[in-house]
Order: structure tokens, then sequence, then C-alpha cells
């Protein structure tokens, strides 16, 4: 419509009602579309080539959509989603993103058969709110002690959609094992936390009602402090996890410095980690000196290299053994470190560096100075290890660090074949470290394959008839979008969706009509590579809880933010003035 017509002289569009409605639907929609494909185990990767060429193939539905340039302000809603996702729970991407999408547009034709917005609304939080509490009551199972078979399932279930669903067995045990190694009492943990800052692994308010209400000690598993290193070559089942140990992607800053060192029984290997240049002083900028005797030049010049000389003697003298800076060493201080018989690298990552601190149990030294005003090496910074190698790893070397003895922190090596390989089951793996954390703090789980979904799904049409109110269609609704999971699990697997869907929706139905005989079926979800149903908690097909509950919370907040929406106005760019 003419903006001016409304009396508002806007320079710009402005679309309202249903229009606006049908294009957030449609963009949502267009998005899910997308990433509904590379749902489930049997799910498909998507190739993504950006600008300059680089090539980018993924399964993860955060990945794909953070690659995506969105323009359309609704579907945006939709990509910021999928980060949440992945950042709060780390799995599930690309399931939030599809319930999300089908609420919207199911919550959409409801608005165009005559029911306001409003009431379609309170219908899907009435509906979610009935479905977290019908998931908590029946579908959650307590796992007081949780044994490595229900991570190690919860991590192949994470796992079985992505490259290396094959080899689900190694890695899933790789990744309980790397989870593990980081454990940590809660208070120290949430101190490690604020180090590795933007790490986001604060409890929430799902997490204690699912918790264990004992007073026992909890822990928490800082996953900032896995290391995960690719390397080119060899096979990803060579792919193996270094306990107590550490591995920096660094290597000698010259040959004649030697490749390994071992400790003695009574003098541990003592790692300096720098964040300053170990390089000729110079005058800061601005500073004039001004001489009277040219003899004079040649003592400054002796003396800025003394400086440096006097720093790294306080190091070697400290005992260090092993010294790693994030900023570069010249010749000159070479020869010294050389000359003790040191190994040193340079312009190693800062990230990488406060990791190897945290494992070994030192600190990164940011400057020398000391409250006198002189300049020291405190020997508290020193990280103590077993032994320090040089190792040849792919194309190129690195630095291993055995037996840290400070606490928690674990590298994972991966080698795969080529670049893009390495860089997908990077993410495989961070999506199953994430469900084991979660697993592993809340010690809940449920079944996964489509049997919440599907669960849910009859109840809520169950509750839906139990209402009075214009809520009931909306509540139906909702009801039936959950079913766009399952549904597509099976499209996907190339099996009939419909007759497996109606299979599953019916053994739901027996379990939940209070015949105690049936109660078993509650469990039942879908097995897509024979195209039966069975029960998936004996199949070992489980995920954290607390995941499902944050991706029905995440998609339905999605839902009604862009079905609020009924007015859009966008402003032209200014044009500039001549």
């Amino acid at each position: 419509p003419n903006p001016s017509g409304t009396g508002l002289f806007i320079n710009g569009q402005r679309e309202t009602g249903q229009d606006v409605r049908i294009g957030n639907v449609t963009a949502a929609m267009a998005v899910a579309n997308i990433v509904k494909s590379s749902l489930g185990p049997v799910g498909l990767d998507k190739m993504l080539v950006d600008d300059i060429g680089d090539v980018l193939i993924t399964n993860d539905g955060a990945t794909i959509l953070q690659q995506l340039e969105v323009e359309h302000p609704a579907a945006r809603v939709l990509v910021d989603l999928a980060q949440l996702q992945d950042h709060e729970v780390g799995d599930g991407t690309t399931s939030v993103v599809i319930i999300a999408a089908e609420l919207l547009r199911r919550g959409n034709e409801l608005v165009k058969t005559g029911i306001h917005p409003t009431t379609v609304i309170a219908g899907f939080r009435s509906a979610l709110k009935a479905a977290v509490a019908y998931l908590k009551k029946e579908m959650v199972l307590n796992v007081s002690d949780l044994n490595d078979d229900h991570l190690i399932q919860a991590a192949k279930t994470s796992m079985s959609s992505k490259i290396i669903g094959k080899e689900a067995d190694f890695f899933a045990k790789l990744a309980v094992d790397a989870v593990k190694s980081v454990q940590m009492k809660a208070s120290k943990a949430e101190r490690v936390e604020a180090m590795f800052e933007g790490a986001s692994t604060a409890q929430n308010a799902d997490a204690p009602t699912l918790g264990n209400a004992s007073k026992k000690e909890r822990f928490k598993y800082p996953l900032s402090a896995i290391h995960i290193l690719k390397a080119h070559g060899k096979s990803s089942l060579d792919s193996h996890l270094i306990a107590d140990g550490f591995a920096i992607n660094a290597m000698r800053a010259s040959q004649g410095m030697p490749t390994a060192v071992d400790s003695t029984p009574d003098k541990p290997v003592k790692i300096a980690m720098l964040d300053m240049n170990l390089q000729r002083h110079r005058m800061a900028m601005g500073i004039q000196v001004t001489v009277k005797d040219p003899a004079e030049i040649e003592n400054i010049k002796k003396r800025e290299m003394d400086i440096t000389k006097e720093r790294i003697q306080k190091i070697i003298d400290g005992g260090a053994k092993v010294v790693l800076t994030t900023k570069g060493v010249d010749d000159l201080c070479m020869k010294y470190f050389v000359e003790a018989g040191i190994i040193c690298a340079r312009r190693c990552n800062k990230d990488d560096l406060k990791r190897l601190a945290k494992a070994t149990g030192g600190k990164v030294v940011v400057t020398m100075a000391d409250m006198e005003g002189n300049e020291s090496f405190d020997s508290d910074c020193f990280g103590v290890c077993d032994s320090v190698r040089e190792e040849r790893i792919g194309d190129g070397e690195m630095l291993y660090a055995y037996g840290c003895k400070g606490g928690g922190a674990s590298t994972v090596v991966l080698r795969g074949a080529n670049e893009y390989m390495l860089d997908e089951m990077d993410r495989a793996l961070h999506d199953s470290l994430c469900v084991v954390k979660r697993m592993l703090e809340s010690n809940t789980l449920v079944a996964g394959g489509g049997a919440v979904e599907a669960a849910l799904s009859v109840y809520l049409e169950d509750y839906a008839t139990t209402l009075e109110t214009r809520e009931q269609l909306a509540i139906q609704e909702f009801a039936d979008a959950l079913l766009v999971i399952p549904k597509t699990l099976a499209v996907n697997a190339a099996k009939d969706s419909s007759e497996l869907v109606a299979k599953l929706r019916s053994a739901h139905a027996k379990s939940q009509n209070w015949d105690i005989a049936n109660a078993h079926l509650k469990n039942t979800g879908l097995d897509l590579i024979e195209g039966v149903i069975r029960d998936n908690i004996a199949a070992g097909v489980v995920e954290p809880a607390i995941s499902k509950i944050k991706s029905l919370r995440f998609a339905t907040e999605a839902a009604i933010t862009i079905l609020r929406i009924d007015d859009r106005i966008t402003l032209n760019p200014e044009q500039p003035r001549q």
C-alpha cells in the first residue's frame, strides 16, 4: 500500500497484516528446507562455496546457516536460533530450526482461518508448558550413576548423522574420555571458565529441576579446556587423545635445540610461558637520546643487548627447560637458549598457551617487572610436566608435553585425509563433547529417534481436547508440528514416512492410555536403517533431556517472535546529497 495514504510520509515501504506473515513464513520455510535434508543418521551433507571460492562441506545446521548470508529479517531470527542452540546445548541445531519453521507455518494457517494471532501465541505457550511438564514427568530417565555405556550411546547418537558416524564406536569413546579428563569441582570450574572468556556453560533454569536433588558434590566439565588439534595424514581412526598431556602446534625455533627434554626424579621439566618479545631491547617510539660523546653510542647498543640477555638469564636461572612465547625471538636471544640446551618456540597461539598453563599448573607471564620496579621471574609461574618432545605429525612438527602436573586440560589430535574432512570431524566431535558434558552435568536422558516428539504429539492432542477455549486449535497444530521431526527423519532415510509415523503414533497412543501392559512402548522411536519402530532406550539411541527441553523452548520462542509481527516498515537507504 502507498505509505503516504496513511498520513505518514515514510521514506520506504510498509507492509501490513497477512502480507507480512506470509512473507515471514515463506522465508522461514526456505531456511528450514535448506537444512531439512541434513537431519538424522542418514542425512546428507551440504557443500557451501563462498565468494572467494573456499569450500565448506558440513552437516551441522548451525554451520550451514552461519555461512548463508540471509537478508530477510525473519529468516535471520532462525539463523540466530540455530546459533543459540549451538551455544547453549551444542547439538540439535537442525531440528530446532525445522520445528520453529513448522510451528510458524501452522500458526499462519490458523491466522488465515480467522483466529487472532494472540490466541495462537497463547495456545503455543500453554502447549509448550504442558509438553515440558509431560516430558519431565514421563519421558525423562534419571540416571543417578551414569556409566560409560550411556555416555557412549549419547555420543554415538549425536555423531550418527555426521561424517564420523561410521566410526562412531571409536570417536564416542574418544569424546567420553576427553570430557571426563577435564572434570573438576563446580566452584573451581567457574574460575577456569572465567579464564577462557566466551565459553558459556552457565547452568540454566532447566538444569536444577533435572539434576539430582541430593547435595552430592557437583562436577563441571569446561569444554574450553579440551584442545582440538587437526593434522593431515593417516586415517581418521589414528586420531588420539593425549591423556594428562598437551600438544601445541609449534616447533623449535632453532635446529640447535634439543628435540626432547626429560625430567629426573627430583627435577621435573619446567615450562615458561611468555606473552612478550624476546628481541633486542629497542627504545620506545618518540624517545630521543642526545649523545655528546660518540663512544657512548657503543655502550648504549651494548646495554640494549644486555637488557634482554639479563631477562633470558633470569628465566634460565629459574630452571626453565622449555620456553614458549606468543611473540618473536631473535637470533641473538636464540643463541643463549641453544647454549643452555632449552627448547624454545615462538609465535605460539595465546589461547593454546593459556590452556597449557592450566594443564601444567603455571601462568602466562606478560611482564617480568615486580613490585620493587626491578625485573624478576617468579618461580610460581613455571608450568611443570614430565617430558616435552617435538614429534613429527603429518606435514609439520608439534611440541608434546607429557605427564602434566596441573589439572584438567587435554588434547585431542584429529587425523584425516584433507582439510574439509578434518573441519567436519572437528564440528562433529564438538557436538558430541557438548552432549556428553550435558549428560554428565544433568544426569538425565531421553530416547532419541523421534520418540520424544511422537510422544508429545500424542499427549498434546489429548490435552487439547480437554480445553474449552479457542487455544485448543493452536495446541492441536503444535502437536502436529512436532511430528515434522519423525517425518523428516523417515523421508531422509528413503522410507515411507506416512506409514512409519502412523506406527509410531499408534505405539505411543497405546502406551499413554493408562494401560499398564503397554507402558513399555513409551520409548518407541524409529530405526532408520531397517525402517521399523523399536524401543530406542534399549537400542542405545539416547539424548540428554536438557537438550530436548531447550530446543522445544527455543523453537517455540522463535516462532512466537515471528508470529507477533504484523507490520514491517523498510526504510530506503539515504541518498547522498548532491
